[in-house]
């Protein structure tokens, strides 16, 4: 089994699995009389088909007991899926590329600095939300239709990943 390396969650990175909502470097303007900056169009909804909705949840995560074994990622063929940090604390993100099933080989760990959230590309494998506070709420923007919108794949143990998050707490 190897353990993951932590990689801090920048555009650049991310780009093969979506893209990091953040306003950071962001394109933005003044609104409402000069009241607001705008931090616009800092991700795309991707959708399957045009009878197809774009829906807001929030989904509220427990942390998970670490190290933590990676055995499963899924994916949403039929669209993206974003997840924005309603508290300013910082999660983890697991990826592979997109492909008939994750390359074990190709996973990769991000960091958020708490401030950011991400935006998973449609059929982008990624890991269930890896909150590192218990009881933390995220807005969640994604698909909602007709069809299954949700694979999971499981690894042979001998492809498991190991993240180990005690340097992180030192």
């Amino acid at each position: 089994m190897q353990h993951l390396k932590f990689e801090p969650l920048t555009k650049e990175a991310f780009a093969p699995f979506g893209q990091v909502i953040e306003t950071q470097g962001s394109d933005h303007f003044t609104i409402n009389n000069g009241s607001t900056e705008r931090y616009h169009a800092l991700a795309e909804v991707q959708l399957e088909d045009t009878e197809d909705k774009a829906i807001i949840s929030i989904f509220r995560a427990q942390r998970l007991s670490y190290p933590l074994q990676i055995e499963m990622l899924e994916r949403h063929p039929r669209g993206s899926q974003a997840f924005m940090p309603m508290q300013p604390n910082s999660f983890l993100i697991v990826v592979a590329p997109a492909g008939a099933q994750p390359d074990h080989e190709q996973i990769r760990c991000f960091i958020t600095d708490g401030r950011q959230g991400i935006n998973y590309a449609k059929g982008v494998w990624h890991h269930p939300i890896l909150t590192l506070v218990s009881g933390n709420d995220y807005l969640i923007v994604d698909r909602s239709g007709a069809g299954e919108n949700c694979d999971e794949y499981y690894f042979e143990p001998t492809d498991i990943k190991i993240i180990d998050i005690a340097d992180l707490e030192r």
